[in-house]
């Protein structure tokens, strides 16, 4: 461990028993609060950080029973990927909808798929909303990029600038390793917090040690997807948004690693479902004890598999439904776009009329009657660039996360 000044603790040669990884280390830092801070506040002149270990070359190897749940989880969410086939692309989008949605959820934002419709569209009426927009369009970033075969510097700082860019206190140092220190749980300083992440100038030698681990191929997909979060979450790079980039980056292991190709398996919806475990796994893996985090993760993507395959049939129906109870639906391909994303402009009407001039009047007329019908719901009240939604599609995908919810707690 290379010493970053301040008193050190190295981490041990190994950790927990059981367990071949080392527990996180520390160093002791100076520190001083400025502005208006409680006494005990102003009186702390120094504060003790973790330093998580190096882990490009480390070994590990699961127990018998935690590899061969992630054996599995990798083999299902594989046959998955490929017997959804060309269904998933479009269902490819609802899954990111629905895992960044549930990975804000994480972090206590909280708004109704609704209002997230909303946000879509760029109405700002909730907060939460339009960050889990913003969640959507990082996580995609990461995923896409990791598509090439490798997971980057670039590509990470790039997904913090699309989740963090529009954020009023954190939008200015989007993209960028943070060159403060920070902290999870207590309050103005780092007093009584629950975690103090490594200082700011030790975190890039963490993450270029991070994507050195990252390209490995040794490892068990799930196995370096669960330890690669938790070591994300435990060098928490960034002043925010740390946990929807470091669940991101589950997605971007598992693309590379060709788990997936189209599949999002919406993993935070079962994390959340119990998110006092998921912390405890964390903070356990900061002690050595990597198999809680590897078993947690594994678990959720078998979870989230089964009903991923179950809320597929349903938009399948669904979309059989429309077509019964509205044929002309079809001269535009509306029910295809809706189940590609429930959210539908305008514009996106026009791209999906399959007519020889896409501006016919009837266009929509259509959509009106769909609204009459229930299929569609105005998510807007301008009379021009107007939006909609499908709540049939909306209702599936909260019908997928309480599924998980109580599969988790089954």
């Amino acid at each position: 461990m290379t010493r970053t000044g301040g008193t050190v603790t190295h981490p041990t040669d190994t950790g927990a028993p059981g367990t071949q990884w080392p527990p996180h280390g520390s160093v002791v830092r100076p520190w001083r609060s400025t502005g208006r801070v409680p006494r005990p506040d102003r009186t702390t002149t120094s504060v003790r950080c973790a330093l998580p270990p190096h882990i490009a070359d480390l070994p590990y190897e699961a127990p018998p029973d935690v590899a061969d749940l992630a054996a599995r989880a990798v083999e299902r969410l594989v046959d998955l990927d490929r017997r959804l086939g060309d269904r998933t692309t479009p269902f490819a989008l609802l899954l990111a909808r629905t895992e960044a949605v549930s990975s804000s959820r994480i972090e206590e934002e909280h708004a109704t798929l609704e209002d997230y419709a909303r946000a879509v569209v760029g109405i700002r009426a909730n907060s939460s909303a339009t960050a889990m927009v913003a969640a959507t369009g990082a996580l995609r970033r990461m995923i896409d990029a990791a598509g090439s075969g490798t997971i980057t510097m670039p590509s990470v700082l790039a997904a913090h600038r699309v989740l963090m860019c529009d954020d009023p206190v954190d939008g200015p140092v989007s993209g960028r390793w943070r060159t403060v220190q920070n902290w999870i749980g207590g309050g103005v300083s780092p007093r009584d917090a629950s975690y103090v992440p490594p200082p700011a100038d030790a975190v890039p030698a963490l993450m270029d040690d991070l994507f050195a681990f990252l390209d490995r191929d040794d490892l068990d997909p799930v196995v370096q997807a669960a330890i690669a979060h938790a070591q994300f979450e435990s060098i928490h790079p960034f002043t925010d948004g740390n946990g929807r980039i470091g669940r991101a980056l589950v997605h971007a292991v598992l693309r590379r690693r060709e788990v997936t190709t189209t599949l999002v398996a919406p993993v935070a919806a079962a994390l959340v479902a119990d998110r006092a475990d998921y912390f405890r796994c964390l903070v356990r893996y900061r002690d050595g004890r990597v198999d809680d985090v590897v078993a947690r993760v594994a678990s959720a993507v078998g979870v989230v598999c089964d009903e991923v395959e179950f809320a597929a049939l349903r938009l399948d129906e669904i979309a059989a439904d429309w077509r019964a109870l509205h044929p002309r639906a079809a001269g535009l391909d509306v029910v295809r776009t809706l189940l590609t994303d429930p959210v539908v402009t305008e514009a996106d009407v026009d791209a999906a009329a399959v007519l020889p001039h896409p501006r016919h009047p009837w266009r929509l007329d259509v959509v009106d009657e769909l609204v009459d019908v229930g299929v569609l719901s105005p998510v807007t009240q301008r009379r021009r660039d107007r939006a909609w939604v499908a709540p049939d599609v909306l209702g599936e995908l909260d019908a997928l996360t309480g599924r998980i919810r109580a599969a988790v707690a089954a």
